[in-house]
């Protein structure tokens, strides 16, 4: 039996069910009691803090109140509102009160059917995500434990530090365009041992041209540094002689340029350090060898895949993992419009980004990839668009995995291709 059809959710909840609706705030939760009929047994909502104290008043709320009715189950809802659920969250589930979510979208249309009225407060909140649970629409959210949880924490840590260095590069990127737009052209990537060697000595052109060729090549030298000499050196001078740069400010500019490079040194460090610690832990996860031995599928895309995914024992089957990924098919049909059929955007957002980069990767490095993706484009029955082919082959990545992480397969081209039903190989 499926127990995630609304209908399977629906018989959940009976007249020995406590439902209980809550509004999750930063600091303080209110919360609601009804039972199977939308009765309320609650006079007014329990206000209780998101602390230790605060919990325990409201596991007490609850206990009162089911033994006074004679409930024996108790269902609590609530939106995942960012990060302020993952406390209480993990305090219902310790405490054998399993939460629900509610789709916050789900809330916003509904709230406004008691009163006409779509503001929000905290005693319609609360009353409006009970009677979601009701009509069975909830979810229950899945909070990582063990090995997974580890792999979910590096991998968002990981995210973080990447978007810091874009920051930080970007910042870095300006600066140059403020005091020294021709260094681009000496180097076009950041990364140039010699060239930040030089910069941290001699970070405005000013200073370059004092340090002069010889100047220059001596840091190379000095350093042992190879692939850069006498002819880079003379470009770098030149470059710094016809600079066009601002020269307003020079020792805070100094200053700038130090902290960035020095920050940028300090978060590339960080970021191979999370990386490392990726990659030992993602070996405690059975068949991870498989999906890397997979061209074009890294060490980074399976780490996002299963930070996202967590436990792949607890999906029946692939087109679950679609729906959490928000590439679920959704059609635009009214009458006789037929509309064009779209992908919903509704889950996990994280994840579907890491699948778009894999599936970019593969059709630009995977043989069998790139001509699925050909087909896609080319094939006479309902050619698509480019980008409506690359989340296919997005989709066809996840029913990949989930077979080799399911079944312990090895990565079958052959099989793959044989996917593709293609009019010349059904004419022979």
């Amino acid at each position: 039996m499926n127990f995630n059809t609304q209908n399977a959710k629906i018989a959940s909840i009976t007249e020995k069910t406590l439902i209980v609706g809550i509004d999750v705030g930063s600091e303080t939760h209110y919360a609601r009691a009804f039972d199977w009929r939308n009765y309320e047994y609650s006079k007014k909502p329990l206000e209780f803090s998101n602390t230790e104290a605060g919990f325990m008043t409201f596991k007490t709320w609850v206990e009162d109140i089911a033994e006074k009715h004679g409930k024996t189950a108790v269902i609590p809802g609530m939106e995942p509102t960012g990060h302020y659920w993952f406390a209480l969250g993990k305090f219902l589930q310790d405490n054998e009160m399993k939460p629900v979510h509610v789709n916050p979208h789900h809330v916003k249309k509904s709230k406004e059917l008691d009163d006409n009225n779509p503001n929000k407060n905290d005693r319609k909140d609360p009353k409006t995500i009970a009677a979601l649970v009701n009509e069975g629409r909830f979810s229950y959210p899945y909070i990582p434990t063990g090995i997974y949880a580890e792999i979910r924490s590096l991998s968002n840590l990981r995210f973080q530090t990447q978007e810091e260095l874009t920051r930080i590069k970007n910042r870095i990127a300006r600066w140059f365009a403020i005091y020294f737009p021709e260094y681009k052209d000496v180097y076009g990537d950041l990364k140039a041992v010699s060239g930040r060697m030089v910069l941290k000595i001699a970070p405005l052109p000013e200073d370059i041209q004092k340090l002069g060729v010889d100047g220059v090549n001596k840091i190379w030298r000095d350093a042992k540094l190879r692939g850069a000499g006498m002819k880079r050196a003379k470009t770098l001078v030149s470059a710094a002689e016809h600079n066009v740069g601002s020269k307003e400010a020079p020792e805070t500019a100094r200053f700038e340029l130090k902290n960035l490079l020095d920050d940028m040194d300090v978060y590339t460090l960080r970021l191979e350090e999370l990386l490392r610690k990726l990659e030992e832990k993602l070996k405690e996860i059975p068949y991870i060898d498989k999906l890397m031995k997979i061209k074009g599928i890294g060490m980074i895309t399976v780490s996002g895949f299963i930070a996202e995914v967590g436990d792949i024992g607890r999906f029946d089957k692939p087109k679950q993992l679609q729906k959490l990924a928000g590439y679920a098919i959704v059609a635009n049909d009214s009458g006789k419009h037929n509309g064009e059929s779209r992908i919903s955007y509704r889950g996990r957002k994280r994840l579907r980004y890491v699948l778009y980069e894999a599936a970019i990767s593969l059709v630009g490095r995977n043989a069998e990839f790139k001509a699925i993706h050909e087909y896609y484009r080319t094939r006479k029955e309902n050619p698509l668009k480019k980008m409506q082919s690359v989340v296919a082959v997005a989709c066809k990545i996840l029913r990949v995995f989930y077979t080799i992480l399911t079944k312990g397969v090895d990565y079958d081209p052959v099989k793959l291709m044989g996917d593709i039903k293609r009019p010349q190989l059904q004419a022979a």
